[in-house]
């Protein structure tokens, strides 16, 4: 299940250049405006059952809830709104609230006074693309009182040494980028970056090949509907 908030996002880095949804042949290209969405109180609508005459939430608790999706937690025009997202999340302890950032260092705009060591229903994934992008967010990342935390590096456009980051991170996945200008990824850099999980002892996904597939020097065009289990068939995941 998915929960948009608000909407709209911009590029920040590299790895913003072919986004998925606003990327340069995306059909959303150009919707930068960051607007708050008729969603926002989507986890606290309730339902009314009438043969058994109680209230339910339309969105059913035990289940993972992918959280702004379509933009990013932290993006500083939704400083206003934060706040009352975090008290819909703490509302809700049967969710669990997923979401990825690239603007980590933006972290502790709008934290709950309550937040502690983190709240237990919130996963935060932060995206690096290369090792520049690492080097920045990933210090900040682990210094952050997150109970919850695993790397995502998407898309991989570069190798990448993850090992001074993987203290108290849960999980890695790996990504190549997809369309027509996709850049490469080299299965290399994604052997690597499994030998580092394996090392830290943390589970490791190859999540997708993306586009542009580079394996023993042989560079393959990978069609976007085999992309996934094509990455799945490598057998590499920890």
């Amino acid at each position: 299940m998915a929960w948009e908030p608000w909407t709209g996002c911009y590029k920040i880095s590299d790895g913003c250049t072919y986004c998925y949804y606003y990327g340069l042949y995306s059909k959303y290209y150009g919707c930068n405006k960051v607007t708050k969405t008729s969603d926002f109180y989507k986890p606290l609508e309730k339902v009314y059952m009438p043969r058994k005459k109680v209230e339910k939430y339309k969105m059913e608790g035990g289940k993972i809830c992918n959280t702004c999706f379509t933009t990013d937690f932290f993006i500083p025009e939704a400083d206003e709104w934060r706040a009352e997202a975090w008290s819909i999340i703490k509302r809700r302890p049967d969710l669990i609230f997923l979401f990825l950032t690239k603007r980590i260092d933006r972290f502790h705009v709008s934290l709950p006074e309550d937040w502690g060591s983190g709240y237990d229903n919130v996963r935060i994934g932060c995206t690096v693309e290369n090792q520049e992008m690492a080097d920045y967010r990933l210090p900040l990342y682990i210094s952050y009182p997150i109970k919850h935390k695993w790397i995502v590096c998407s898309p991989l456009i570069s190798e990448v040494n993850l090992m001074p980051y993987l203290h108290g991170v849960e999980n890695v996945r790996v990504s190549g980028e997809s369309g027509r200008d996709a850049r490469i990824i080299d299965y290399d850099w994604v052997l690597n970056i499994r030998n580092q999980c394996e090392q830290a002892g943390i589970s490791f996904i190859f999540d997708r090949t993306g586009s542009h597939f580079r394996k023993d020097g042989v560079l393959q065009n990978i069609n976007p509907y085999r992309q996934k289990s094509l990455a799945r068939e490598m057998g590499i995941n920890i």
